[in-house]
């Protein structure tokens, strides 16, 4: 009895979070490096399902460099990266739109689906929802069909949505000449947030969020407001790989995103612990 009135009381703790955020869209940004077992996986995407019947409106969007890596060696090519960006030459690329929208993608679809949620795979290409244009390196050197957001379409994700789907995109961006390039999955969320006028933005990654401290979580800043960010940028404490979350976050609340998160995705049911309570557990970034 004991156990069920505390299932109770935390299910009344939650309430006011889940009539508070009700209706609103929530961009979660899902990364290869929190895939670190089947059970975290399972964790994370019931999260998502149960966010969707509570009446919110997830959108999730997935990298997958670790995936991708793999699959160019595996055809005996090596991976090359400029300035943390992948230099994507023509067969790179067609293992880039195999491995996103076709293994990773169709897994997340499957798992939402067999969890008892509804979810529609998607790349960026379909109905021109990423419009990209090539880009280069911030040294100036030419990385292929890599691509920089130039435009989001929501059309297709607000029709998804009236449908009760979950859209899971997968970031391909489309250029000109119908050209296909390759979109940092942090940046893809970003922009896909704020053309959406998302209430929240997400990133799960495999760290707590932005610690004053590296690997001290004792350090973890649970709050910070977007003008303190270059500081922290400056002093090397956000370094990195979380350079380009950051810079999406902050992309994002310029935009008219009320809120960004950077949390754990490997810890079970990070989201629900982030969303449905007053501490939460990782960064949030504020305007």
């Amino acid at each position: 009895m004991k156990e069920s009135i505390q299932k109770a009381k935390i299910l009344v703790e939650a309430f006011p979070y889940i009539k508070q955020w009700s209706g609103r869209t929530v961009v979660v940004k899902y990364g290869g490096s929190t895939r670190s077992g089947d059970a975290a996986l399972r964790s994370t995407l019931n999260d998502i399902v149960l966010m969707k019947f509570v009446g919110m409106k997830p959108v999730v969007v997935h990298g997958g460099g670790k995936d991708i890596s793999r699959a160019v060696e595996k055809l005996g090519l090596q991976p090359r990266f400029v300035d943390g960006l992948r230099i994507t030459d023509l067969p790179t690329m067609k293992v880039v739109e195999k491995v996103l929208a076709g293994t990773i993608n169709k897994e997340l679809v499957r798992l939402i689906h067999d969890l008892g949620g509804r979810a529609i795979g998607l790349s960026g290409k379909d109905a021109g929802m990423l419009q990209a244009k090539r880009m280069k390196s911030k040294s100036g050197k030419d990385i292929g069909f890599v691509g920089k957001v130039s435009k989001v379409n929501t059309a297709v994700l607000e029709s998804l949505d009236r449908n009760k789907f979950i859209p899971v995109i997968a970031p391909l961006g489309l250029g000109e000449e119908g050209k296909s390039y390759n979109v940092n999955a942090d940046e893809a969320a970003g922009a896909i947030a704020a053309a959406m006028k998302a209430e929240k933005l997400i990133f799960l990654t495999d760290v707590p969020g932005i610690c004053m401290k590296k690997d001290d979580p004792k350090t973890l800043i649970s709050t910070i407001k977007a003008a303190q960010i270059s500081r922290l940028v400056k002093r090397g404490v956000i370094s990195g790989g979380m350079i380009p979350k950051i810079e999406a976050c902050l992309q994002a609340v310029k935009s008219g995103v009320h809120k960004t998160h950077i949390i754990d995705g490997t810890l079970p049911h990070a989201l629900l612990l982030e969303i449905f309570t007053p501490q939460g557990v990782g960064t949030e970034i504020i305007p």
